[in-house]
């Protein structure tokens, strides 16, 4: 019998690595299907996945064919359903070349990112009145890069934070809540003290969350593409336990208060990218020797407060993005991953 007595938060694997990265002359996508298939089949202990998180993106959704026709919704209901997997988080695909526009640019992107928001908005609704989507938010970045941000960084912050509150209005409108990913790639969200200005300035706590990415934010700590926010010196012995704790902790207590989605990940301190995905936190796999973060450890940061659980977070999700596919199609690295998750739902979890 199985020792494991918590069932929150609800344990998802992303779908979208089989599509983030992929193409533009590298490794082929992996498709909707199949990535729902590895998820399903992954099993620790009598413990099985219990959901996933969705990209609404070619190959593996047509947004636009979605908000058009209901029944490519309820298509994709069924398929989770029949997997007895439920829906969380969905990405929005609100960047220039999905159809979107950056949220810095000038009017008729700003006009294109909001459009693709409300799809995703649309989406995410429908799929919670489906009943399979109990929990999870509208994933949201700037949509744009580092270096055009630095142009007028207060400008661009300001108009960023218009835009974002507009997202707001939108998802208000369906019900739904927003989670800006904080990556050092997206412009306005590349370091913890400008990821928390912007939270500030748009004051739509209710609404606007954080989505805490575990391989991303370890290099908040390192001051990727913000050197002059980095919290640990360029030399940081990772080694150092109390020094690094004490680091991870000045990050978690900034950004915990807004975060209302997790990744769990790891990094090992370097970053990546591939397709047409700038470079970004390393995604290791779970077992990963060279990554820094003691996973069960380091996730009770963002769960707990004071040592005391936060139960904020109702759904964790695995994000493996751009891992190679050779990695992504073997069944033990969704066993390993789906033990990991579990690990911290043991650890900083509950029972309901």
């Amino acid at each position: 019998m199985s020792e494991h007595v918590n069932n929150y938060p609800k344990l998802h694997n992303a779908a979208w690595p089989g599509v983030v990265g992929k193409g533009d002359g590298g490794e082929p996508p992996i498709d909707l299907d199949t990535m729902l298939d590895l998820t399903a089949a992954a099993e620790v202990d009598g413990v099985k996945f219990d959901g996933f998180d969705l990209f609404l993106y070619l190959p593996h959704i047509d947004i636009d064919a979605a908000v058009k026709n209901d029944d490519v919704i309820k298509e994709l209901a069924d398929k989770a359903q029949a997997r007895n997997l439920e829906i969380g988080t969905v990405v929005a695909p609100i960047w220039p070349p999905t159809g979107g526009g950056s949220a810095m640019g000038d009017a008729d992107e700003r006009t294109r990112f909001l459009g693709q928001v409300r799809k995703g908005c649309y989406v995410g609704q429908k799929l919670r009145e489906l009943g399979v989507r109990p929990n999870g938010n509208i994933r949201i970045d700037t949509g744009g890069g580092v270096e055009p941000w630095l142009a007028d960084p207060d400008g661009n912050q300001k108009i960023i934070a218009e835009t974002f509150r507009q997202a707001c209005d939108i998802a208000e409108e369906h019900g739904e809540t927003l989670a800006a990913e904080g990556e050092i790639c997206w412009g306005g969200m590349h370091s913890w003290k400008r990821m928390l200005q912007l939270l500030e300035m748009v004051d739509r706590p209710h609404t606007l969350g954080f989505q805490a990415d575990m391989a991303h934010t370890l290099l908040y700590l390192m001051g990727y593409n913000a050197p002059e926010d980095a919290i640990v010196p360029e030399d940081f012995d990772f080694s150092d336990k109390e020094a690094f704790d004490g680091a991870y902790k000045q990050l978690t207590d900034a950004l915990r208060p807004w975060t209302n989605d997790l990744h769990i990940a790891q990094n090992d301190g370097s970053v990546h990218g591939s397709g047409s995905h700038d470079k970004t936190g390393r995604h290791c796999t779970a077992t990963d020797p060279a990554g820094k973060l003691d996973i069960t450890h380091h996730a009770g940061f963002w769960l707990r407060e004071n040592g005391q659980l936060t139960r904020k977070i109702r759904h964790l999700c695995w994000d493996g993005c751009m891992f190679p596919n050779e990695v992504m199609m073997n069944p033990q690295t969704w066993n390993d991953i789906l033990a990991a998750m579990l690990a911290v739902r043991d650890a900083h979890g509950w029972r309901e």
